[in-house]
């Protein structure tokens, strides 16, 4: 592969990232914030609107796509690539993987899910909701640094592969 392509890829890597942390950052800095203001009952349905709402959208193939696509040119940088944004890729699959993967899988999404079996009236939907928009919006905080750190890795390796 040329590194005209690694370059693209990686670019391209960082472009797809940044918005990922873009998305994370308004949940964080305002959704939430909205979400966690309004009538419990309000704010339950329409978080579980929006939890529904995103398995058709493009986001959710950037999250998950951004994986295997991080990992496999991780790997492919290490066995092929020999410049100093070998180890810049590295980490930024790394981050990706660890601080937006599977923080999702393992600390937002059992919260969605559970979420999502609540009636949004009941007292125990409204004790979970207090605590729900404190957690998730932590973990949301995490992942979107790990997007934004994976955005800065692989720019700065497009550019040492320019």
């Amino acid at each position: 592969m040329s590194n005209q392509i690694i370059t693209i890829a990686c670019i391209s890597i960082g472009l797809s990232s940044a918005l990922v942390a873009g998305v994370f950052q308004a949940f964080s800095e305002f959704v939430m914030k909205a979400l966690i203001q309004a009538k419990p009952a309000s704010g339950v349905d329409a978080m579980q609107m929006i939890n529904r709402t995103v398995f058709k959208t493009v986001f959710l193939v950037l999250l998950i796509g951004l994986t295997p696509v991080t990992a496999a040119i991780a790997i492919y940088a290490y066995f092929n690539i020999a410049s100093p944004a070998t180890t810049w890729i590295i980490a930024g699959a790394v981050i990706y993987v660890i601080g937006v993967f599977l923080v999702t899988m393992r600390g937002n999404v059992p919260m969605n899910e559970r979420l999502d079996k609540m009636d949004n009236d009941s007292a125990e939907t409204f004790i979970y909701w207090t605590e729900y928009g404190t957690v998730w919006t932590r973990w949301n905080h995490v992942r979107m640094l790990g997007s934004l750190a994976t955005a800065i890795c692989f720019i700065i390796a497009g550019v040492l592969m320019s």
